[in-house]
C-alpha cells in the first residue's frame, strides 16, 4: 500500500514553460492528501525558492539536494558543507574564475553573474540573488553551491572538494553539496520521522539530480520532459508537466481519479 510520495518541483510539478504550477496537479495533489498520503517536496531549491509552491500543505521538503530536511515543526536533518572545502572552492576561483551560488538557510548569493546565471533564473525564477565579495563564506553555514562550470570542470573541482558531490539537471550548472546529503537520504530521514517502510513509497522526477531519489523509491516516475537517462531507469513514464503528467500517472497508479 503507498503510504508516500516524493516531488521534484522543477520540470515535475512547476512548468519550465510558465513557471506555476499547473491547476490539474494542484488537484491531484488536493486529492491525494484527501486520502490519506504523505506528500513531499524534494528539490535543488533552498527554502527562498518554495513560494511557487503556493502554500500547499505539503507533509515535508527534502530542500538543497537533500542537505536541508524540515517539516513546518521541526528541522530533520542538515548537513553543510566543510569549511576546509569551501576554502578550496575559493582559491579554485581565484584561478579558474567562474560563476558561483553560495546557499545558506534562508538566502543565496554569488561571487559574480553573467549571461548563464540570467539564463537559469529565466527559467526558473529563482536566481536572482545578488553577486559580491564571498571571502567570508567559510565561516557561514553553507549548504549548496551553485557551480557554473561544464562536465570537465566539474570533474576538476569535485578534486579539490574531497567531502562534496555534485549533481546537475541543466547542462550550464551543478549542484555541489557534502557527502551525505542526496535526495535519497532525506527521504530515508522521512521514512524515520514517519515510520514508512521504503516499499511504500514512489517519486517524481526529471532530472539527473533525481536519479538517486528515483532508483532508491518502490515506484519511479520520469516526467515526460525529463531527460533520456531519467527515463532509461524509471519504472514509468508520464506525460509531460504541461499535459497532466502528475494526474495521469496518479490515475495510471489507481491513486486519485480524473475529475470532470
Amino acid at each position: 500500500m503507498m503510504k508516500a510520495i516524493f516531488f521534484d518541483i522543477d520540470g515535475t510539478l512547476v512548468s519550465f514553460k510558465t513557471h506555476k504550477i499547473p491547476e490539474t496537479t494542484f488537484q491531484t495533489l488536493y486529492q491525494l492528501k484527501d486520502k490519506g498520503y504523505k506528500l513531499f517536496i524534494a528539490t535543488g531549491r533552498g527554502i527562498d525558492g518554495l513560494h511557487v509552491l503556493n502554500d500547499f500543505p505539503f507533509d515535508g521538503y527534502i530542500t538543497l539536494n537533500g542537505q536541508y530536511c524540515y517539516t513546518d515543526e521541526q528541522l530533520i536533518y542538515e548537513n553543510t558543507i566543510q569549511k576546509e572545502d569551501l576554502q578550496a572552492l575559493l582559491d579554485y576561483l581565484k584561478i579558474h574564475p567562474f560563476p558561483c551560488g553560495f546557499t545558506e538557510e534562508h538566502t543565496k548569493y554569488f561571487n559574480l553573474r553573467d549571461e548563464r546565471v540570467d539564463e537559469i533564473h529565466r527559467i526558473t525564477l529563482n536566481d536572482d540573488h545578488p553577486a559580491g565579495d564571498c571571502q567570508d563564506v567559510v565561516n557561514h553555514k553553507v549548504y549548496q553551491c551553485m557551480c557554473f562550470v561544464d562536465n570537465d570542470e566539474e570533474k576538476e573541482l569535485m578534486k579539490v572538494m574531497p567531502h562534496c558531490i555534485s549533481a546537475r539537471w541543466h547542462p550550464l550548472f551543478c549542484d555541489v553539496s557534502p557527502i551525505g546529503g542526496t535526495k535519497q537520504n532525506g527521504i530515508d530521514k522521512f521514512l524515520e520521522h514517519y515510520h514508512i517502510d521504503l516499499s511504500q513509497t514512489m517519486a517524481f522526477g526529471d532530472g539527473g539530480n533525481d536519479i538517486p531519489m528515483l532508483k532508491h523509491v518502490a515506484i519511479s516516475v520520469a516526467m515526460g520532459n525529463a531527460s533520456d537517462e531519467v527515463k532509461a531507469i524509471a519504472d514509468y513514464i508520464t506525460d509531460d508537466v504541461d499535459h497532466d503528467g502528475i494526474l495521469n500517472a496518479c490515475v495510471h497508479f489507481q491513486l486519485c481519479q480524473k475529475q470532470e
